[in-house]
């Protein structure tokens, strides 16, 4: 019988970890694609069928501070997609600055923007204004992500964003 050696204990160490990592990788994949956090296809905005973040108001999230869920009464089309809101006062606010109020990066997962640079879904619970700009991300474990380093992160995501558009194109 050998006795093992430092170099097989360290070589035999080494491939564990590799071995070990690659599963841990693969696993973290699938577990993103089981949550929902799989890459969407390059489209201006955000929208299940045709409607813009889920058909969350986006004008609430500036006056009241909170998602609020859209109407389909006061529904206007911008940018590519049906937006909604939860009054005719918001509806025509947003028609006349749709900028102002629009989430960053067409209302995909502001982390994954930054981080990946891919486009991910996001959820109208996870959501921040910084400097008057709506920002939306895809979970609350991204969101938390996200507000590690919210200026760092933005920063990046401005230098991806016109890349991506650019791919839509």
């Amino acid at each position: 019988m050998t006795m093992p050696t430092r170099r097989n204990f360290m070589i035999a160490t080494g491939a564990t970890v590799a071995i070990v990592g690659g599963a841990l990788a693969f696993e973290g994949s699938i577990l993103e694609r089981l949550a929902g956090f799989e890459e969407l296809p390059p489209t201006p905005v955000f929208a299940v069928d045709g409607v813009a973040i889920r058909g969350t108001d986006p004008v609430a999230y500036f006056r009241e501070g909170r998602p609020v869920t859209g109407d389909a009464a006061f529904e206007a089309k911008w940018n590519g997609a049906r937006w909604r809101f939860s009054s005719a006062a918001n509806r025509a606010e947003f028609v006349a600055a749709p900028e102002r109020f629009a989430p960053q990066y067409g209302g995909f997962c502001a982390w994954a923007v930054a981080a990946r640079g891919k486009l991910y879904s996001t959820q109208p619970r996870n959501w921040s204004v910084v400097d008057g700009k709506l920002y939306l991300n895809f979970n609350d474990d991204i969101q938390s992500k996200w507000e590690a380093d919210i200026p760092g992160f933005i920063a990046r995501a401005d230098r991806r964003w016109p890349g991506i558009v650019q791919g839509m194109a």
